[in-house]
């Protein structure tokens, strides 16, 4: 794969220029659906780099090589923000990207670590995410600077992305595989819970029956749509005129998005989805024009 050493200077976008998000396939989608409830009037874009999923298994150099290619085809849509909704992006790749972009670049760790460290009683914080998240140690990193004192529990939990995929929500598998991942977890005492994977949201109900009523579940979806809306605001660029709309691309296995992707969103993604075949051979760069769907 070859990427460009830069991108070329354009005009720092406007208020009504478009929101790019992206993930390494359909777990984004949550976080999507967060910015899109909070912010009606914004136009979104979604990449899903379904040919290339899933990302917590790579190595930092090529998840990092992954996110600038992404990067780039959002930097060329002249996009005002980025919001990078994927764990293991945030967690190896952010760096990159902001010294990139000139461009807010945000990633969904430091709002779940925020909220994490304003949910604790007792500071004992407990991480679940893929391995590449949790080996990042990112997290770590995050809540210690808020918080020193604190004690931090991570697992990886690598099943949870193909049983929520699948829709295996709510069964005697999900409930077993929860339980054989959060174990530890459990016993260690902690008293909040960061779901470090955009995938891990659809299996809330079933941690949250294992885990306990009083361990605090940290979704960063939330925390990172309010985050968000805070650095529009504050920077001036708020659309506050209009209808939004939401616009889809994947990389590839379009027909899994459309099927996967009404259970993470919520609503249906076919009116609004383009295929975007990236130009890293053997594959030859092509687009299948779909529509954006608008609300408001």
């Amino acid at each position: 794969m070859i990427i460009r050493k830069s991108v070329p200077a354009v005009a720092r976008p406007g208020a009504e220029a478009p929101i790019g998000v992206f993930d390494s396939g359909i777990g984004g989608l949550t976080v999507f659906k967060a910015i899109e409830s909070r912010l009606p009037r914004e136009q979104l874009l979604y990449l899903g780099d379904t040919a290339r999923l899933p990302y917590g298994s790579k190595s930092p150099e090529n998840v990092t090589s992954c996110a600038i290619e992404v990067g780039d085809f959002f930097a060329e849509r002249g996009v005002k923000l980025m919001v990078v909704a994927c764990n293991t992006s945030s967690a190896v790749a952010l760096g990159a990207l902001r010294a990139r972009y000139d461009i807010p670049v945000l990633g969904v760790i430091a709002p779940g670590a925020r909220a994490a460290v304003e949910a604790t009683t007792r500071g004992r914080i407990g991480v679940i995410g893929t391995e590449a998240t949790i080996a990042s140690g990112a997290y770590e990193r995050e809540i210690r600077a808020l918080a020193p004192s604190a004690e931090i529990f991570a697992r990886a939990c690598p099943l949870f992305v193909p049983l929520a995929e699948e829709g295996w929500l709510d069964n005697d598998v999900a409930r077993r595989t929860v339980a054989l991942y959060l174990a530890s977890l459990k016993k260690s005492g902690i008293d909040s819970l960061i779901l470090g994977c955009t995938h891990y949201p659809l299996l809330r109900p079933a941690i949250a029956d294992f885990i306990g009523q009083r361990v605090r579940i940290v979704d960063s979806a939330h925390e990172t749509a309010r985050e968000v809306r805070l650095l529009l605001r504050e920077q001036g660029l708020l659309r506050t005129r209009g209808r939004g709309s939401a616009s889809f691309f994947v990389t590839d296995a379009v027909q899994r998005f459309l099927q996967v992707g009404e259970r993470f969103y919520g609503a249906s993604v076919a009116s609004a989805v383009r295929v975007v075949l990236r130009g890293d051979a053997p594959r030859a760069e092509r687009l299948v024009a779909g529509r954006a769907r608008t609300r408001g």
